[in-house]
């Protein structure tokens, strides 16, 4: 059951360019970056991070697109019966040596982001990866923590926090939900 709202499109697009800006801020410039997202609204959100990047800088960024299925520490939990689906992951460039934004939609127990930097270093050594996260709603597991965050959003464990992006959705919203178990 739908709790409330918390990003509508707006507040996204808000984000996404104050995200924008930190990169471009923090890294004093773009050159040697590479925007990654990790499949699938973080891909997504990685598309719309190097557009507003352009827009701004006028040059740009390579993205990615990362399949962390196979890099999962649930995979066995998961899978039992049935065979994980993997799409392919894809880098245009490669990495070695480059700046590397790492993009998700939402960071909770750290898991995913594990996988994700687990993939990328099968792809080459960047000199440097960044985390950016549209909504970081706390709980991690793992010593993770993102560099760049749309929205921290404290959430309890019997919650989800629900991204819908208009690529895949048909509209741009970020919702808790109350776990009904």
């Amino acid at each position: 059951m739908q709790k409330a709202v918390v990003l509508d499109e707006q507040a996204i697009r808000r984000a996404l360019t104050r995200i924008a800006h930190e990169i471009i801020e923090r890294n004093k410039g773009i050159e040697d970056i590479v925007i990654v997202g990790i499949r699938t609204r973080g891909i997504y959100l990685a598309k719309r991070l190097a557009e507003k990047i352009e827009q701004i800088e006028g040059a740009k960024l390579p993205v990615g697109e990362l399949d962390i299925t196979l890099y999962r520490d649930d995979l066995t939990i998961k899978t039992e019966d049935e065979e994980p689906l993997v799409k392919d992951s894809n880098i245009p460039v490669d990495i070695n040596d480059k700046k590397i934004i790492l993009v998700d939609d939402v960071l909770y127990t750290g898991r995913t982001v594990r996988a994700g930097l687990d993939a990328i270093i099968d792809f080459g050594r960047p000199s440097q990866i960044q985390l950016a996260i549209l909504v970081d709603r706390g709980h991690r597991e793992l010593p993770i923590r993102a560099d760049y965050v749309g929205k921290n959003i404290p959430t309890s464990k019997s919650e989800q926090i629900m991204v819908e992006l208009s690529e895949v959705d048909g509209k741009d919203l970020v919702s808790i939900y109350e776990n009904n178990k």
